[in-house]
């Protein structure tokens, strides 16, 4: 009983000494005030080149099993790794005002969809250096669609929002494809 007694009685003494022996390794706490909040939206196209000599997405996994549906482009499990350039205009020919980097995993078994992880960083103008990240599921087969915005860097510190797609132009022989962004990001 009596060791029990000392035994608890340390124990206690460790606990309410440990943080004075342990101070700082964190620092004052203050209230956030968090800044008010932009909305900026955003108009460019993403232009998709799988084809040719210089491709700027490109199939890095695919899987190792042949079904009806990923006996095609859009293979169920394939991996792309992208470099897509965004410009302001849709012709190929139009100013580039930033590329989109990412991953895009083909995640549709019934209907061609990939799910998406792409940061898209402007190097042109007001936002140079800034970048917004979409994560979302994209259903590259419906001419409309909507992706979500989940973070940004630089003046897109905190962003949310999201992104309105729509095909401009998609060659199914090739895969190659443009796509128009409008984009509406809430931030900091």
């Amino acid at each position: 009983m009596d060791r029990s007694l000392i035994l608890a009685w340390i124990l206690v003494l460790c606990t309410a000494t440990s943080p004075l022996c342990c101070k700082g390794y964190y620092s004052n706490s203050v209230l956030y005030v968090p800044p008010a909040k932009k909305v900026t939206y955003l108009h460019f196209f993403l232009q998709d080149t799988i084809s040719g000599k210089n491709p700027s997405a490109v199939m890095v996994a695919r899987p190792n099993m042949t079904t009806a549906f990923n006996d095609r482009l859009g293979l169920f499990g394939s991996v792309f790794a992208t470099n897509d350039p965004l410009t302001f205009g849709p012709d190929l020919t139009s100013e580039v005002i930033g590329n989109a980097q990412g991953l895009s995993v083909s995640t549709g078994q019934d209907v061609l969809s990939l799910t998406v992880y792409l940061d898209f960083g402007f190097t042109k103008g007001e936002f140079n250096g800034s970048s917004i990240s979409i994560f979302s599921r994209n259903p590259i087969t419906q001419t409309e669609r909507e992706l979500a915005v989940v973070g940004g860097r630089g003046k897109f510190r905190m962003a949310t929002g999201f992104a309105k797609l729509k095909t401009y132009f998609v060659n199914f022989t090739s895969g190659d494809a443009i796509v128009e962004y409008k984009v509406t990001v809430i931030h900091h």
